[in-house]
């Protein structure tokens, strides 16, 4: 009888290693098809299959995944559209023609473009920033004119913030645009930008499975003018009414987008007028947010993930209440990272789950002012916020790391950074 096997379209640096050991659990054997292989290093550690293919070519797949299927049984595909959201528009039409339970295609397409996105949802009264479609100069002077300063700047389709810039007056915005425009952004097509309102205020999150919120949770945002994450919780410290509301406004969005099969994840800032949703995406978020919401609610988000796609009836209901939270370690200037101490320390401490670097000493950080600029994590759990914020402050305070700056000319002056986030929008 042949293996039941699980196909993931690219891996995840977080996640990734999630979906593998949650796939053998369920009895799976996972297979990865990946442009590189070598850039996710649990797939060699792990010791499971991959597959080279080119996966921006859907053929490719498809001719891979046929070829599969006289030793294997492929049970389901899925893939990590947080890396690159037109995967998961292939992997709609991979499951659709191997007639397998996953995401609508057509769906995922138009959620990932902003700016279609953005259109949608306000059509349907569903509260939004004020946004303007540019891809001009005249055009963004225009846009920023008729909104107001402050505004964001984005591309119409990205990821990870990439590209994404608070500009506070019209210089910072010319200069934001030069980048997006004629400086280093990579573009997949021809530019097109989103300027929009700023909307400020707490950012909140929530987690859907199907139709039904799992978790609603909340982070906290480096100083502008980019949004490097410097901290995460489960749950959100809202009331049961503010709950309400956004979960109430979660499931307008579904709607609105036709959504409603396998996970979500809804972003708002909890503005003066309400929340305001940021962007929807059509996926288990990343981060570190799996981990958190099993420590939180007691629920395998990956797993009931899985077991959707290999359409059996997950069960992602609460287990139990706890408050889990984690703080993202980032480096305030570019240059050598030389030396990381205290890990051992900071993992010892109780109610630590875990300490991680992403990165070695000698490696050279030059941050991008987005998820790439993180470095490390702590995450910390316990039955009460409080606790939970003590433990995670008292893990962070024993961590230290050295960077020495670039060489400027013949000095070299080497800083010892600090994870106290003295820098941050913090609300922990």
């Amino acid at each position: 009888m042949p293996k039941r096997a699980l196909i993931m379209v690219e891996g995840h640096r977080s996640n990734g290693l999630l979906y593998i050991q949650a796939a053998r659990r369920l009895g799976l054997h996972p297979i990865t098809l990946s442009a590189d292989p070598t850039q996710y290093d649990y797939l060699a550690e792990e010791g499971t299959e991959a597959i080279r293919v080119d996966t921006d070519n859907l053929e490719a797949l498809l001719d891979v995944c046929s070829g599969l299927r006289p030793t294997y049984d492929i049970a389901g595909i899925t893939g990590f559209p947080d890396l690159d959201e037109s995967l998961y528009v292939a992997v709609g039409k991979l499951c659709q023609y191997f007639d397998l339970p996953g995401p609508n295609p057509a769906s995922i397409e138009q959620c990932s473009d902003k700016f279609t996105q953005r259109q949608l949802l306000g059509q349907d009264g569903v509260p939004v920033p004020t946004y303007r479609l540019v891809s001009n100069a005249r055009e963004v002077e225009n846009a920023a004119a008729e909104i107001g300063l402050p505004v964001i700047a984005k591309p119409a389709v990205g990821i990870g913030s990439s590209g994404v810039r608070l500009c506070r007056d019209a210089d910072e915005l010319a200069e934001h645009m030069a980048y997006l425009l004629v400086g280093g952004h990579k573009w997949r097509s021809a530019p097109r930008i989103l300027i929009e309102e700023f909307a400020e205020g707490q950012f909140c999150e929530t987690t859907m499975m199907g139709k039904e919120v799992i978790a609603v949770g909340a982070a906290g945002f480096h100083r502008p003018p980019y949004f490097v994450p410097c901290e995460s919780i489960f749950p959100a410290p809202l009331t049961d009414e503010e709950r309400k509301l956004v979960a109430n406004v979660s499931l307008s969005c579904l709607r609105t987008l036709g959504l409603g099969w396998g996970p979500a994840n809804i972003e708002f800032r909890w503005t003066k007028r309400g929340p305001v949703v940021i962007e929807v995406n059509p996926r288990v978020p990343g981060w570190t947010t799996p981990r958190l919401i099993q420590l939180a609610y007691g629920v395998d988000l990956v797993t009931e993930h899985i077991k959707l796609v290999i359409g059996e009836k997950c069960d992602p209901g609460a287990r139990h209440s706890h408050a889990a939270a984690a703080r993202f370690l980032v480096p305030d200037r570019d240059g050598i990272l030389d030396r990381i101490e205290g890990i051992g320390l900071a993992a010892a401490e109780p109610g630590v789950v875990d300490v991680r670097f992403y990165v070695k000493p000698k490696t050279q950080i030059v941050r991008k002012g987005d998820y790439r600029d993180m470095i490390g994590h702590v995450i910390a759990a316990s039955p009460n916020l409080a606790r939970t914020k003590a433990i995670l402050q008292r893990a962070v305070d024993l961590i230290d790391w050295s960077i020495t700056p670039f060489a400027n000319g013949d000095e070299q002056e080497q800083f010892v950074a600090s994870p106290s986030l003295t820098n941050s929008d913090s609300w922990l």
